[in-house]
């Protein structure tokens, strides 16, 4: 898109989206969480984006940018690009409003965010699973648009949209009893940053806006190091409702000037903080919704005695991904290793090892032979779990001792891949 001069959205037109979404956007509750501000000393307050209808704050630009359209625009319908969240949003927004939508997914995308947007468009939404990424979406999206004349409804790149996910920001600002010390907002394509760190510009110029990318996909943190909108060659498409190629040409120019920093946190940490999350304070959030909190651990020195606030920005999790999470959460904590095992050529050396390597907490939760034909003395791929990372290291040296060690595959990307 062509963006000469830098777009900064007007406090006007967000107060106006405001008054739009009434009706349509929960105005979600902005709550204290008593886990992490034990943890961080801190008051850390939660903005429950997840509680919407939608699970996510992307029901607000969606719906804003689509009920802006002439009766025209309308009738030719629409047509988006997505990896869930936003394509929920203007699902709702096309049922709500009576206009149809074609909504380009990647392929890959959580079957529990596909499903929801067919309940969320009716009969207004047609569904079309295309290529691996967002970007491989948003490419055949555009080429829809340009066969058919629909419009096209950008997830992030477009300044309803941007004015839409800055009444998160205005929301903040009015539910806050005490001045906001740090914000801390996930980006994907950037549309929540740019549009929150607008309002907080203006309304609360003296709170620092921390943006959060996975470590993955760091598209904006990129960007602002090249000085540059940058796309990145290839991203890590685990936390999937913000891993993004490149971020919109608006909110790279926005966020450049007006956020304080931009931050990465890990898929593991992420994985973690899902199931402390989960497991602590009853929340349930997909990946994205974690990123905020997972990243305070960065800021632990700066937010001390101090009030937060972390965008917790989405809630379509599928349950299949469950065990995918714990064992990235696990790897992270280095509480899961992967090894190839040599048993001796000699009978009772599995037996053996069961007996005289594996610690009394160690637990084998992966085991296959690389080679069926010879499973009484050939090397088998094991995965075991223990207890501490700690003890890591004497159940490496035992494994040695016993001549039953033969390689170590955690860091080993290019065969490690194909076991998690």
């Amino acid at each position: 898109m062509n963006t000469k001069t830098t777009y900064f959205p007007k406090l006007r037109h967000i107060r106006e989206a405001s008054e739009i979404l009434k009706g349509v956007a929960a105005v979600t509750p902005l709550m204290p969480s008593f886990t992490y501000s034990k943890k961080y000393h801190s008051n850390i307050l939660l903005k429950r984006e997840d509680l919407q209808q939608v699970r996510s704050y992307k029901i607000r630009g969606a719906y804003n940018e689509i009920n802006s359209l002439s009766r025209e625009q309308r009738r030719n319908g629409i047509v988006c690009a997505s990896a869930g969240n936003h394509a929920q949003g203007v699902a709702f927004a096309c049922a709500k409003l009576k206009i149809k939508g074609a909504i380009y997914m990647p392929a890959p995308t959580p079957k529990q965010k596909v499903e929801q947007v067919k309940m969320f468009g009716e009969d207004q939404v047609e569904i079309i699973l295309v290529g691996d990424t967002f970007d491989d979406a948003y490419n055949a999206a555009i080429k829809a648009c340009e066969a058919t004349g629909s419009t096209f409804v950008h997830p992030f790149d477009s300044e309803k949209i941007i004015e839409g996910q800055a009444t998160v920001g205005l929301e903040i600002i009015e539910q806050a009893k005490e001045p906001i010390d740090y914000v801390f907002v996930p980006i994907g394509g950037g549309g929540l940053a740019s549009g929150l760190s607008s309002v907080f510009q203006v309304l609360s110029p003296r709170t620092k806006i921390i943006g959060v990318e996975p470590e993955g996909a760091p598209a904006m943190k990129t960007s602002i190091e090249n000085n540059s909108n940058t796309t990145l060659e290839d991203i890590d498409k685990f936390i999937d409702g913000a891993a993004v190629k490149r971020v919109g040409d608006r909110n790279f120019n926005i966020c450049k000037e007006l956020l304080h920093d931009v931050i990465t946190v890990s898929e593991g940490k992420v994985c973690q903080t899902i199931l402390d999350l989960y497991n602590r304070d009853a929340i349930v959030v997909e990946p994205a919704g974690a990123m905020t909190l997972a990243a305070l651990n960065q800021y632990a020195d700066q937010i001390k005695d101090k009030n937060i606030v972390c965008i917790v920005s989405g809630s379509n999790n599928d349950i299949t991904r469950t065990a995918e999470i714990k064992e990235r959460a696990l790897l992270y904590n280095g509480l899961k290793h992967y090894f190839i095992i040599r048993f001796p050529q000699r009978a009772g050396a599995l037996r053996d090892f069961l007996d005289t390597i594996l610690g009394p907490t160690d637990d084998i939760s992966h085991f296959q032979y690389t080679k069926r034909t010879s499973r009484e003395s050939g090397p088998a791929v094991v995965g075991i779990e223990i207890e501490k990372k700690e003890h890591l290291e004497p159940l490496i040296e035992r494994m040695k001792a016993g001549n039953f060690f033969g390689e170590y595959l955690n860091d080993k990307p290019d065969l490690f891949e194909f076991l998690t």
